[in-house]
């Protein structure tokens, strides 16, 4: 298989991906203001961490990147929702995303809430209809549970509970981590063990990849939080210091911004051992990595 650097990876994988998300909200025969709301958050574009690492994972195992598509798209949209929702009134209260109104402000909050509705639920269709022969029944059910197990009480919005009940309060370091690891973390490891599934990986193998999907979603949003003090709004796309205006626990608030930094540094280099481990070609997963902990937005 030809050998590709991340730059070019992302940019074909990207292009795969922002096509199959148009087509697929194009194939609905919903409200236009609905599908206009749902797509709106689509585009706005972002990392796609998410689907990137699905087709990393793939790549390490020599297995054509397309045969995560239909997953990709189905983590894009779950993750597209929750930020739709985290941007609500009654959640963050943000005005901004990726550098543009929130999906409430420009829809109303009523049709946004739908919006994240109908991306959640599209996501599970989409994986159970996915006509590919890489994904067999079987796969697809496993593929199902570990997404909706990711995404909801035991993932997601398990950590996005505990977040907002720790507002106004001084956490510990364990209670940081275990909203971060549920929040953000379980739908990294998710993207991550999602494509170890569909490449038929061993029992061994789904382990060091787990591991490693832990240490980098810890790695993901310790950097958040140091943007969120050092960045600017040009860069995050938000207002700064959004965290600390809302009175959140933060790694630098409790480790101090140097402590920050090096617990970011000790969880990568974690990360990137553990991808050694699997003696597979993990070179893309260990660019992803890097962008991760280098990343300034």
């Amino acid at each position: 298989m030809e050998a590709y650097g991340l730059a070019d990876f992302s940019k074909r994988e990207k292009e795969r991906l922002e096509v199959d998300l148009k087509e697929r909200i194009n194939l609905l025969s919903g409200p236009k203001v609905l599908k206009d709301a749902m797509y709106y958050s689509l585009e706005a574009g972002g990392k796609r961490i998410r689907p990137l690492l699905v087709f990393a994972t793939l790549e390490a195992f020599g297995i054509d990147t397309k045969h995560g598509l239909p997953m990709a798209s189905a983590i894009e949209m779950i993750h597209t929702y929750s930020l739709i929702h985290d941007d609500l009134p009654s959640m963050d209260n943000d005005d901004l995303r990726r550098g543009k109104p929130t999906n409430h402000k420009v829809f109303g909050e009523a049709n946004a809430i739908l919006a994240g509705d109908a991306l959640l639920t599209y996501s599970f269709e989409v994986i159970a209809n996915a006509k590919d022969e890489q994904l067999d029944a079987s796969k697809k059910v496993k593929l199902i549970a570990k997404l909706a197990q990711s995404s909801g009480a035991e993932g997601m919005v398990g950590g996005q509970v505990a977040d907002i009940a720790g507002e106004d309060k001084q956490l510990t370091l364990e209670e940081i981590e275990y909203i971060h690891v549920h929040k953000t973390g379980k739908l990294l490891a998710c993207s991550v063990e999602a494509g170890a599934i569909i490449a038929d990986a061993s029992i061994e193998q789904l382990e060091k990849f787990s591991q490693f999907a832990y240490h980098l979603g810890l790695a993901f949003q310790i950097q958040d939080d140091i943007l969120d003090l050092e960045g600017t709004e040009e860069m995050i796309g938000k207002p700064v210091g959004s965290d600390e205006n809302k009175n959140k626990s933060t790694y630098p608030a409790l480790l101090t911004m140097d402590g920050a930094k090096k617990a970011l540094a000790n969880h990568l280099s974690a990360a990137k051992e553990l991808l050694k481990e699997t003696k597979l070609n993990t070179k893309i997963l260990e660019e992803i990595t890097d962008l991760i902990g280098n990343r300034n937005h």
